[in-house]
């Protein structure tokens, strides 16, 4: 497995290995011991899936707050998306910076997100089909977001406002700036 730290290096890519032969292929996408030695050790308690049949589907900007937050590890099965995670640790070096990422099931990547980031994606091709594990179960009273379009956090989304496809509830988020302090910053000793 390959590990990538991104510019916020709590945020990483992670390239598992996968061997092929005239079958097919075959891939060790999770193993809790590979994923500790490279320092994520998140117990993931719940698998997501979902179908975008649209490219330009944006979902986000998510994320649960505490005591219920998620870090997630999120592949593509089918098609690509554009992702972002968005720093909301107040005190963070990078509080509210992004990353961005293209992850897709050509490239065999995956990213993983850590608690205390807005996430979310932009299909970059239609029925596109996303698999993400978290680290705490669905609590919709703890569901918070993010304008994805915030002109504050500068994000370069592949797809103008017009031509996104998104659900009424993800358009009308706040933005960072009218977001309460849900997470702080821990630092490392």
């Amino acid at each position: 497995m390959e590990v990538t730290r991104l510019d916020i290096p709590e945020v990483c890519l992670i390239r598992p290995a996968r061997h092929g032969d005239h079958r097919g292929f075959f891939s060790e996408t999770y193993n809790k011991q590979a994923f500790a030695a490279a320092g994520i050790t998140e117990d993931f308690v719940q698998d997501n899936h979902s179908l975008s049949a649209a490219a330009g589907t944006v979902r986000g900007l998510h994320f649960q707050v505490p005591p219920r937050a998620q870090a997630k590890l999120l592949r593509v099965v089918q098609g690509a998306v554009f992702d972002v995670a968005v720093d909301l640790r107040h005190g963070s070096p990078s509080y509210g910076r992004h990353v961005t990422a293209m992850i897709s099931a050509a490239e065999w990547n995956q990213i993983f997100i850590p608690a205390g980031f807005a996430h979310g994606f932009c299909t970059m091709e239609p029925d596109t089909e996303v698999l993400y594990k978290v680290s705490d179960l669905y609590a919709p009273e703890a569901e918070q977001g993010l304008l994805w379009n915030d002109p504050d956090l500068g994000i370069d989304w592949p797809i103008g406002e017009a031509g996104a496809t998104l659900s009424k509830r993800d358009g009308e988020f706040p933005p960072l700036r009218d977001l309460s302090r849900v997470f702080e910053y821990e630092r490392k000793a």
